[in-house]
C-alpha cells in the first residue's frame, strides 16, 4: 500500500511538471518564435545588401555581353578587309561562343528570364551568321559577309538586340 501511494506522488509531481513545463512553454513560444522571425529577417537583409551589388554587377555583365554580340558592334570590331568569308566567320563564331563561356557565371546572379534572353539572343545571333554564310558563295570576302548579316539584322521588324535590352532595363527597374 505504501508502495502504492509512493508510486501514486511520483506519477502526481511528474504530472504536475510536465503542465508547468508545458505552460511555460506555451508561454515562452511566442517571444522564440519572434526572435527566430526577427533572426531570419535580420539574416536576409544581410545576405540581400551583399548580393546586391553582385547582381547589379551581373546585369551589368549581360548587358556588355548583348551589345558585344550585337553584329554591328562586332562586325566593327572584329572586320579586317583581309579576311575571306569563312575566316571572318570562324571569327565570328569563336568570338560568340568565347563571350558566352566568359558570362555563363553571370546566370546564378540574374533572373531565369534574363539569362533565357541572353542564351536566346546568343542562339540568334549564331543562327544569322549561320544563315549569312551558307547564302554566300565560298568566293566571298569577309566585307560581303558582314554586308549579308547587317542586311539580315535590319530586315528584321524590330532589332533583338534592342528588345533584349529594354525587357531586361524592365527586370532591374522592378527590382528597385
Amino acid at each position: 500500500m505504501i508502495l502504492y501511494a509512493y508510486l501514486l506522488d511520483i506519477i502526481k509531481y511528474t504530472i504536475a511538471g510536465l503542465g508547468v513545463v508545458w505552460i511555460a512553454f506555451y508561454l515562452v513560444r511566442p517571444y522564440l518564435d519572434r526572435s527566430e522571425s526577427m533572426q531570419l529577417v535580420e539574416l536576409k537583409k544581410t545576405i540581400s545588401s551583399q548580393a546586391l551589388p553582385l547582381r547589379l554587377q551581373a546585369y551589368e555583365r549581360v548587358v556588355l555581353f548583348i551589345e558585344r554580340i550585337n553584329p554591328s558592334n562586332m562586325l566593327i570590331r572584329l572586320n579586317n578587309p583581309d579576311y575571306s568569308a569563312a575566316e571572318l566567320y570562324v571569327l565570328i563564331v569563336a568570338e560568340l561562343r568565347n563571350e558566352y563561356q566568359h558570362n555563363v557565371t553571370q546566370q546564378i546572379y540574374v533572373s531565369t528570364n534574363t539569362w533565357a534572353i541572353v542564351k536566346r539572343l546568343k542562339d540568334e545571333t549564331l543562327g544569322v551568321v549561320n544563315k549569312a554564310i551558307k547564302e554566300l558563295p565560298e568566293t566571298a570576302s569577309g566585307l560581303e559577309l558582314s554586308k549579308t548579316i547587317l542586311t539580315q539584322i535590319s530586315q528584321s521588324e524590330n532589332n533583338p538586340y534592342d528588345i533584349g535590352l529594354s525587357l531586361i532595363r524592365k527586370e532591374l527597374e522592378e527590382l528597385f
